[in-house]
């Protein structure tokens, strides 16, 4: 079903493009793999088994991670209503709405489609914004559902998760102590399963973050042009951001791992290598759209400040 989401077709077709690449990719790592480890069952299992398991249950993957739990409309009647009220407008079917009893202000969405999405906010968010600022944040997130790109960044971000368990896993190996009995045929294979996935890691994320930085922008221009009311967005994101930047870095370790999924990266006050990687574009850059979105539809607030 069509939702009223405005489509996108740069968002689509860089969606298209990153899962091609991302599949030669994928091709390229198990057949390397094969033919390093010499077991093509093993390989073509292990891969095909986490493949499934993060399409088929990424939704409760992040839920659990985030600690995060369905609510019922009788527990949040302002969050259904809202959520209500914006998949009435968009036209498409209502998520499962999830609570997360966390002070970070965030909301995600997950799920690999829209009949099986999620989408889920933290207390800190419910505590801090006004009403028209959460319908703004819900609204990025549902046309992130919309769009299906949530699914394709659950798929596309497998290969980098894949890999990335690889190169843990022969790093803390024991074939790495240094000991004289290892078999030194033993040790140059895992050695090259480690430089394959580490290469591959490190191509595959890089396409994510391309895409995410994109799908981030896509989402924010949806949900202004679906509400109206981008300036309400733009204060949502000023207020998160700086509310984020205060939380102990400590406190944003374990959120950082779904940073991809959230509606505003767990980063903390000022600069870092994470912020040049980021799987977000930079706050400026999005409060700069949401202000030429605002001047097209004649709104008289300006980015940053609710009307």
């Amino acid at each position: 079903m069509q939702s009223r989401f405005r489509s996108d077709r740069r968002l689509t077709v860089r969606m298209t493009v990153t899962l091609f690449l991302l599949g030669l990719l994928y091709v390229a790592f198990v057949a390397a793999l094969i033919v390093l480890l010499k077991s093509w069952v093993l390989v073509v299992v292990v891969a095909a088994a986490m493949l499934g398991a993060q399409y088929w249950f990424s939704d409760r993957i992040a839920l659990y991670a985030m600690h995060g739990r369905i609510v019922e409309r009788e527990e949040h009647p302002q969050l259904h209503g809202v959520v209500d009220r914006l998949c009435a407008v968009a036209d498409m079917p209502k998520p499962l709405v999830a609570v997360s009893d966390l002070d970070m202000p965030n909301a995600f969405a997950t799920g690999r489609n829209a009949d099986h999405a999620v989408l889920c906010v933290t207390t800190g968010l419910l505590r801090r914004l006004e009403p028209d600022e959460l319908e703004g944040v819900l609204a990025h997130e549902l046309s992130h559902v919309a769009h299906k790109d949530v699914a394709v960044i659950t798929v596309a971000s497998f290969l980098g998760v894949i890999a990335g368990l690889i190169v843990r896993f022969a790093f803390y190996s024991q074939l790495f102590g240094g000991r004289g009995r290892k078999d030194q045929n033993t040790l140059a294979i895992f050695m090259a399963v480690m430089a394959v996935s580490a290469a591959v890691y490190a191509i595959s994320f890089l396409l994510i973050r391309a895409l995410s930085r994109y799908r981030e922008l896509a989402a924010d221009r949806s949900a202004a042009l679906l509400t109206g009311r981008p300036s309400a967005l733009a204060s949502a994101l000023t207020k998160v951001s700086g509310d984020i930047a205060r939380i102990p870095t400590k406190d944003l370790r374990t959120a950082q791992a779904f940073n991809a999924f959230y509606f505003t990266p767990a980063l903390g006050a000022g600069p870092s290598l994470g912020k040049l990687f980021s799987t977000h574009p930079s706050l400026e850059q999005r409060l700069e759209q949401l202000g030429r979105i605002s001047a097209e539809l004649g709104e008289a607030a300006t980015p940053g400040k609710t009307t």
